[in-house]
């Protein structure tokens, strides 16, 4: 088993842990196959009902070990995922319908920018440095960036950096929503599992349809979601989850939740 990336479970969290800090972290093809099928066992696994992505070392990711992904790339195709895998950049196969919390520090470039897109909640240290820098190395970002950097900072925002490749920092993140909290360094892992945890103790069925609407929301649109939320709503609650909801609230005590 390769130490590149570390999985962990407990308490229903699954943690993904980057383990190349002498390499930046940077996320060469084995790590990516890694880390995708972490993302199904977190997906198909009922037990675990959320996930956190963060890295050992000083920075996050400085991106793509690029010399060995430059051949995948010439041939104009998004690398070819196995069954049992979920694409962390929710562009191709089954996407991910568990909450996912990213945590950053350093260097956050490129891929491992787009791979925060694709994510639910991130925070991040106050040293944390944002680029999709592909422009200055003659590509263009193809993990999701073109799209999903527009729609989280705004048009123009966005195309200042995606043409530039320029550099942006946590508090202008913070700033623009992309980012929801700035932590210090030595709790920056800590304060991911803290998040963590807060969502397994909710009920998971409707963590899960909540975030389910609102990605219906913002994939599709909103109407869409809109009409959608009545029809999710029988299930939900019909759940042995929501009888222990009102159960807990008559008798002023915290929910225990089964997701059932």
């Amino acid at each position: 088993m390769s130490d590149k990336v570390l999985i962990d479970h407990s308490d229903h969290v699954l943690t993904i842990t980057f383990n190349r800090p002498e390499k930046y972290n940077a996320l060469d093809p084995e790590s990516y196959h890694i880390l995708a099928k972490a993302l199904y066992q977190l997906q198909t696994d009922d037990n675990l009902r959320v996930g956190v992505i963060q890295a050992n070392g000083n920075h996050f990711t400085s991106g793509l070990e690029l010399d060995k992904w430059a051949p995948i790339f010439a041939k104009g195709e998004a690398p070819k995922l196995p069954p049992e895998h979920i694409d962390p950049y929710g562009i191709q196969g089954d996407l991910l319908t568990k909450p996912l919390i990213l945590a950053a520090q350093g260097l956050c470039y490129t891929s491992g920018l787009e791979m925060l897109l694709n994510t639910d909640i991130r925070i991040a240290t106050k040293d944390a440095r944002f680029a999709q820098l592909e422009v200055q190395r003659g590509i263009y970002p193809c993990g999701g960036g073109t799209v999903r950097l527009p729609e989280e900072i705004g048009w123009a925002n966005a195309q200042r950096y995606l043409l530039t490749g320029d550099e942006f920092f946590a508090e202008q993140a913070l700033q623009w929503g992309m980012i929801q909290e700035i932590v210090d360094a030595d709790r920056l892992h800590e304060r991911a599992r803290e998040l963590a945890l807060k969502i397994a103790a909710a009920a998971p069925l409707g963590v899960q349809a909540a975030l389910r609407s609102s990605k219906q929301a913002r994939t599709q649109d909103q109407n869409t979601a809109l009409h959608s939320v009545f029809n999710d709503m029988p299930a939900v609650m019909k759940s042995e989850d929501a009888l222990e909801g009102v159960r807990s609230f008559l008798e002023r005590r915290k929910a225990n939740f089964q997701g059932k």
